[in-house]
């Protein structure tokens, strides 16, 4: 072998030896007989370097993986030998190998296994089994190659092909029959040889033992003598938590409903009598974490049984059953409750799937009504945050609780279904003590007390928010609360949860301002000062800002009185902050674009005249368009291309905060009735220069760009003379992403005003594509695939492009264009619906050529577009689908051949008679199709129902295609 490359294979290596070593590994796999050294290597321990050993693997796992019926039988029996004298060396070994060689060891046992079992090594474990006997070494190997074998043949994160699977059950159903039971026994004895002097052994066998249980016999492990001894294991410390692990395995195996009944309740009394119902006597939070998952495994089992026995109509042992599972509700609570969060977590799918079933019964008893409400307070206590929870910097723990919060929000839920009376009246009672007292309350109980109240929405749902009508004791108790929460001061408690849970539950809540809209100025200070948008943390100030929005946004009606006073209190807010460095300002430019957009809503919804909004709308905007022509000037002269930078993102906030301010208008509420057109004309007048600067380009077009998507929106004509000059610019040295961007624009413009701008575009069409051509056919790396993926986005847009074009009725634009444009611009199109393996665009090309064909396919088309269809367009709707990569198993595909039967049916709609005449004896024939299915076709294709035809010609293609 190649030394010098091996010194590479350390992690510690220089990047020029480690390039070194990976090439030679790739060398090695191509090699005929490279596997040969290293199967000595290994046999003969030849290296004592680990990363040379795990090396030698990785080639064999190589060879064995992808040329292993390239070899010849005696060396796929030097294989065989190589693996068996290096396990042989394992147990004489002075030290034994690291984990991770052990582990790849083990993948490539797995692999031959896999590869050999039913044909050349039934022996395989037998062989195994013979040569470790009971040395821990060898029993250590032995176990990691059967968790190998079962990660090849069951685990549920690798995607197996259906080959793969059927093997797999094959080797399943051979080892069943042929070694199981000697594997059992095998695993028996490990247990008993090992568990009071090798926990690490133990654990492995357990392992083991969970990981088969769920596709072997379960007898062979669920009898007297396995049982009794992984219950002598549960009160062994450091045996006890993989112990649980494998009784939970047991449990979850699929199995008879009265059996498994049978056996989870055998479990039970066997695990009570050993003291390990008592929690409170323990304090060892792993191995709880660990019993919850176990109970919780029992308790869903029980409840399968149950709602299996129900569907059999085995009333009386789903009764049973039932029983058994009331009998483990106290021991769930506990769990529940525990201060520990992942026991808590663990024991949730049971208490879920138990609240499943109270939902289903006619009727609760006593004990059933105590249990949701036991349920419902563990549920309260538990959603609180506790004293370690970090909320200016939140990391994996706090993700956690969060996480964990939506877990109990889910109980909440189904508790609400259960009985809504029992939640509300809870909630309230929570709430209003809470309340009374805020002020020498802790943070976490005035949150939660705040969050119950919020999640209240969610959990008693009504149509469209309507929580403040209906049913009068509900909406009496939801007014009251929100009533206490304005009015008690909580709005200033000095916590960051708290005064975010707050706006949070106005907002959720908007409805209630409808039926008490006295509450309203009280809220909007709140959200003003220091207590909002003014609070000392980034994160309520961004949070509020969002949340202000949507309170301005669904309160509109009543927002009147207040608006000049509003705006008055914002104007700091809505200041461009100036691109110097270190400059803080309270709200970033993300948070002012919400600030922005509820100044406009206000202004636009209010109740004055349009003088008076135009005026106000103008207050908005004239300093963004004062600031605007200032810093494009000092962009400009910049020379430094950081200050170019920042000076540009400042220039793009700009353009996007007026852009936000129109997001205001609507149908009932239009620019032009709001008398605010002409601003709006002023701010494009503004912006537009910044097309042509040459400086931070990609920014200023894609900033100006949204702004004359919104105004296409907005405005009506008066935008138009301002387009032409517009596209000039954005065509100028432009690349495939900004073609790609500016088309869906032109598409705006032309579906909006159609014949309006046909001289426009008949102006810019060839300008236009010209660019994208250009673009196009520039020669690009074979392997970038980004640039590739860049032509194809192109290609789709330009073809989008055309069906607009043809679909506004605009098809004078591309016929005005001159004979040989017109014809190279068809050919794109036949070259898109036939040559590219893209679907998509596929589609998109025969939306285009049944359109033109509708328009130009009679005797009063252009002259020679009949020819064309019969040359061109009648072969396509062949040529496309008869391509490999067609495929009609893709539902992209499948549309694009629905569309090219609708290209076929419009041209026998246009040209009648003489288009089945051209398909019988001319185009058919030439494809070799036969005489009765050229028949059938031409049927198919002259039925009124186009339906009909489109399933016909799948099927026609299918069978054409071998």
């Amino acid at each position: 072998m190649d030394e010098q490359a091996l010194l590479g294979l350390n992690p510690n290596a220089d990047a020029d030896f480690r390039q070194r070593a990976l090439a030679y590994f790739e060398q090695l796999k191509i090699s005929q007989d490279a596997w040969q050294v290293c199967a000595e290597a290994l046999a003969q321990s030849i290296y004592s370097d680990d990363h040379i050993k795990f090396f030698c693997f990785q080639v064999l796992e190589h060879q064995i993986k992808f040329k292993y019926s390239e070899l010849t039988e005696v060396q796929q029996q030097l294989i065989r030998e190589t693996l068996i004298t290096w396990l042989q060396a394992q147990m004489l070994n002075p030290q034994p190998e690291k984990t991770f060689i052990r582990n790849k060891a083990a993948q490539v046992f797995a692999l031959l296994f896999v590869t050999e079992y039913l044909t050349k090594w039934p022996k395989f474990f037998f062989d195994i089994l013979s040569v470790v006997d009971l040395n821990p070494r060898g029993v250590d190997m032995y176990l990691r190659i059967l968790m190998a074998v079962d990660a090849e043949l069951v685990d549920r994160d690798v995607v197996h092909t259906s080959e793969e699977a059927r093997r797999n059950t094959l080797l399943k159903d051979t080892m069943r029959e042929q070694c199981i039971p000697s594997l059992v026994e095998s695993w028996y004895q490990i247990l008993q040889n090992y568990q009071y002097n090798n926990s690490e052994l133990t654990c492995q066998c357990l392992e083991v033992v969970g990981a088969y249980v769920s596709w072997i016999d379960l007898s062979l492990i669920a009898n007297e003598r396995f049982i009794n001894m992984l219950l002598g294991h549960m009160s062994v410390e450091v045996l006890r938590e993989e112990a649980c692990d494998c009784l939970f395995e047991i449990v979850n195996k699929g199995m008879d409903p009265i059996d498994k009944t049978k056996l989870v309740e055998s479990l039970c009394q066997v695990l009570q009598s050993a003291g390990l119902f008592s929690i409170d006597q323990e304090d060892d939070v792993d191995f709880l974490a660990r019993f919850s998952k176990l109970v919780n495994g029992m308790g869903q089992a029980l409840i399968a049984s149950w709602t299996k026995l129900i569907k059999n109509g085995d009333m009386k042992s789903a009764q049973d059953t039932l029983q058994a599972i009331e009998a483990k509700v106290s021991l769930m609570l506990q769990l529940l409750i525990h201060e520990d969060d992942d026991i808590s977590s663990n024991i949730i799918g049971f208490c879920y799937d138990y609240l499943h079933i109270l939902k289903q019964l006619s009727a609760l008893s006593d004990q059933q009504k105590a249990n949701v409400e036991a349920i419902m307070l563990a549920v309260m206590k538990k959603l609180t945050y506790d004293e370690e929870y970090n909320f200016e910097n939140e990391g994996e723990d706090e993700a956690m609780f969060v996480e964990y919060r939506k877990q109990l929000k889910l109980l909440l839920d189904r508790l609400a279904q259960v009985s809504p009376e029992l939640l509300l009246a809870s909630v309230r009672r929570v709430f209003n003590t809470t309340l009374q007292n805020w002020q020498t309350t802790r943070f976490m109980e005035v949150e939660v007390a705040i969050r119950l109240l919020y999640m209240l929405a969610e959990a008693l749902p009504v149509s469209h928010g309507a929580h403040f009508s209906g049913d009068v004791t509900k909406a009496t108790a939801l007014q009251d609360m929100m009533r206490t929460l304005v009015t008690s001061g909580v709005s200033a408690y000095q916590h960051t949860s708290v005064t975010l849970e707050f706006f949070e539950t106005v907002v959720r809540y908007e409805k209630f301002f409808a039926v008490e809209p006295q509450h309203i100025p009280t809220v909007l200070m709140a959200f003003l000062d220091h207590r909002g948008l003014r609070h000392t943390s980034p994160k309520v100030r961004s949070r509020t800002a969002y949340l202000f929005s949507r309170f301005v946004k669904s309160l509109n009606k009543q927002m009147n009185p207040f608006i000049e006073d509003v705006l008055n209190r914002i104007q700091d807010l809505l200041e461009l902050s100036p691109p110097e460095n270190g400059y803080q300002a309270l709200l970033s430019s993300d948070d002012q674009l919400f600030i922005y957009e509820t100044a406009g809503v206000l202004i636009v919804n209010s109740e004055y005249s349009a003088e008076r909004k135009q005026a106000l709308m103008r207050n908005l905007l004239t300093p963004l368009m004062e600031k605007f022509k200032v810093l494009l000037e000092k962009l400009m002269m910049a020379q430094d291309e950081d200050r170019q930078m920042a000076l540009a993102d400042c220039l793009n906030h700009a353009v996007g905060f007026a852009s936000r301010t129109s997001k205001a208008f609507s149908n009932k509420q239009t620019v032009k009735q709001c008398g605010c057109s002409e601003v709006y004309l002023d701010c494009l007048q503004t912006f537009l220069p910044a097309l042509s600067c040459p400086l931070q380009k990609e920014v200023l077009r894609s900033g100006v760009r949204t702004f004359l998507h919104r105004m296409i929106i907005c405005l009506e004509e008066e935008v138009l003379p301002f387009i032409p000059s517009a596209s000039e610019h954005m065509l100028k040295d432009c690349e495939a992403k900004d073609l790609q961007e500016f088309i869906p624009l032109i598409n705006q413009i032309t579906a909006k005003f159609k014949t309006q701008v046909s001289p426009f575009l008949q102006q810019m069409f060839m300008p236009l594509l010209h660019a994208i051509f250009e673009v196009l056919l520039l020669p690009a790396e074979e392997n970038d695939q980004s640039a590739a993926l860049e032509k194809q986005m192109l290609r789709r847009s330009y073809f989008a492009f055309l069906q607009t074009v043809t679909g506004s009725g605009m098809s004078e634009v591309i016929a005005n264009q001159g004979a040989e444009n017109v014809e190279r611009v068809l050919f794109t199109v036949i070259q898109g619906a036939v040559d590219y393996p893209d679907p998509i665009a596929q589609k998109t090309c025969f939306i285009i050529l049944s359109k033109l064909v509708e328009l130009w396919g009679g005797k009063d088309g252009p002259v020679g577009f009949a020819d064309f269809v019969y040359k061109h367009i009648v072969p396509a709707c062949f040529l496309a689908p008869l391509k490999q990569t067609f495929d009609l198993a893709d539902a992209q595909t499948v549309l694009a051949l629905s569309e090219c039967a609708v290209t076929l049916k419009t041209i026998h709609l246009k040209r009648g008679p003489e288009c089945i005449q051209y398909l019988q004896q001319e185009y058919l024939p030439s494809l070799q199709v036969a005489p009765e299915i050229i028949q059938e076709f031409c049927q198919a294709l002259q039925q009124p129902d186009a339906k009909v035809f489109k399933n016909y010609l799948k099927v026609f293609f299918q069978r054409a295609k071998p």
